[in-house]
């Protein structure tokens, strides 16, 4: 008996069992990258670091001040509004249990 996807035993209709044998062999493991020692991979690694790095686009000098000091105000207003949540709480539970 057969469920909706077919058997699992039974190769697939259309194909030959050369097609089906292919299909069932392990993937090849590594290629190139596979045979080259671990001081090898790790410069690999450290060229590819060093592209990446080269296509960043790096702010100006302005550009990172100005954003840097929305960064501070941010969390300057973040802090101010935990602190007026957490005094808030801190009353309510003070009324309610003290």
């Amino acid at each position: 008996m057969t469920d909706a996807l077919g058997s699992i035993d039974m190769p697939e209709r259309g194909r030959s069992e050369d097609e089906t044998a292919e299909s069932q062999k392990k993937p090849r493991r590594g290629g190139k990258r596979g045979k080259k020692g671990p001081f090898a991979r790790l410069a690999l690694f450290y060229r590819q670091v060093v592209a990446e790095l080269r296509k960043v686009v790096w702010p100006t000098r302005s550009q990172l001040s100005t954003y840097t000091s929305v960064v501070i105000v941010f969390v300057v207003i973040i802090i101010g509004l935990v602190t007026v949540i957490d005094l808030g709480i801190n009353r309510v539970v003070g009324y309610v249990f003290g």
